[in-house]
């Protein structure tokens, strides 16, 4: 589909969904970000839902401000695919070992790396990396021993790492995750500076506040956030690493070969011009799609994720879904579903099915191809991948 015009304060809201079918609070929310003075631009993927400030699922382009609750907490996070040699037919019938290998390799939940690891063809800019620390928000300057334990380290929630096939049978390595703690302790000290602004005192919802371009606030906002995305992406160079050196010790007779990894932020900020105008674009819960760019569209945990390359449509601001998007919260998926409810809808994938995770059963998400055939305009796809292993946090 393209996209359906709403109307909004200052700008009109493009969203490649069917208006009706997003939640009223969520609805409520795009059009109080369409009341910001500094909107020159909203676009709705098609999986939109509730979230903190702003909805998951939207690009967010504005003239000389950025709002850091529309960035997201988990600054950064995103996704990382690799294609490797390896076919189905190199594959055991027993997936539990490979499984608990990779868990063992890296770190899931709240757990840690003992040292610094660092990924492959970094080289001096890791040194540079880590000296930038000194320059960040001092309230979080004493998690620096922390960040570098959970270098390389999965996380919990909607986070995974998984072992998946294509249509063909070729075996792809799939991992999601972000910038960790550090990440979410920046993101909360820099709203909680936003929502203190004079500027910010009148605004329709607290959650928008927002830093303007030259200011103290801004300048070091923009510092923080640019290290915290590099943290995340390195995070999950690591985690890749990782992840390849659990499949060639695991598959040592197949001389396991790997092609470019394809990486993809969906909670993040970059500075584009659109209509000849230099402009914040936020996606929260959207990859960029420019024309030839490569993405990453995950469904759930039992439903398989697309690989796809964006068509460069600007009336999305170069943007795309990041995934099939909540159709319920954690809570109500735990009051809805059971144990059996998981491990029916993930029959056939190696992972866990306990009560643990039943918030992340694929039936607390939206059907992942009516996303994809929602947003024909904005990617198109190069592959469909199945997962056969999932590890969550």
């Amino acid at each position: 589909m393209s996209y359906v015009e709403v109307p909004g304060e200052k700008v009109p809201i493009r969203m490649w969904t069917d208006p009706a079918s997003v939640e009223d609070v969520a609805m409520q929310q795009l059009r109080n970000v369409a009341t910001l003075p500094w909107i020159k631009g909203l676009a709705v993927m098609p999986d939109v839902h509730f979230g903190k400030g702003a909805t998951v699922g939207s690009v967010i382009a504005m003239r000389g401000a950025v709002c850091p609750a529309a960035v997201g907490v988990d600054i950064g996070c995103g996704m990382s695919a690799v294609k490797t040699s390896l076919t189905s037919n190199d594959l055991p019938g027993d997936l539990s070992r490979l499984r608990s290998r990779i868990e063992q390799a890296i770190p899931v939940g709240r757990g840690m790396h003992d040292e610094l690891i660092e990924p492959d063809g970094v080289g001096a800019r890791w040194d540079d990396f880590w000296d930038r620390f000194d320059g960040i928000a001092e309230s979080v300057k004493f998690r620096q021993q922390r960040a570098v334990r959970q270098m390389g380290t999965l996380g919990g929630g909607n986070h995974f790492v998984e072992f998946c096939l294509d249509s063909t049978g070729s075996v792809w390595l799939m991992l999601h995750s972000g910038s960790r703690n550090i990440g979410n302790e920046l993101a909360d000290f820099h709203i909680g500076v936003a929502q203190a602004l004079p500027h910010n005192q009148d605004l329709i919802d607290r959650d928008l506040a927002v830093f303007v371009s030259d200011t103290p606030e801004m300048k070091a906002y923009r510092n923080d956030l640019f290290w915290a995305q590099e943290y995340a992406s390195y995070n999950r160079a690591v985690m890749m690493d990782l992840f390849k050196n659990v499949v060639r010790k695991e598959f040592k007779k197949a001389k396991v070969t790997f092609e470019p990894v394809i990486s993809c932020h969906h909670n993040y900020v970059s500075e584009e011009r659109y209509d000849g105008m230099d402009l914040l674009v936020t996606r929260k819960g959207a990859i960029r799609a420019g024309s030839g760019d490569y993405g990453i569209i995950p469904g759930s945990m039992g439903t398989g994720s697309y690989i796809v390359k964006g068509l460069g449509n600007e009336a999305s601001f170069n943007s795309a879904s990041h995934g099939a998007g909540r159709k319920m919260s954690r809570n109500a998926a735990r009051r809805k579903f059971s144990v059996r409810d998981l491990e029916d809808q993930t029959r056939g994938v190696e992972c866990r099915k306990d009560s643990g995770v039943v918030d992340e059963i694929p039936g607390a998400y939206k059907p992942i191809e009516k996303v994809i055939d929602q947003q024909k305009d904005l990617v198109e796809v190069v592959a469909k991948l199945k997962q056969v292993v999932c590890v969550k946090g």
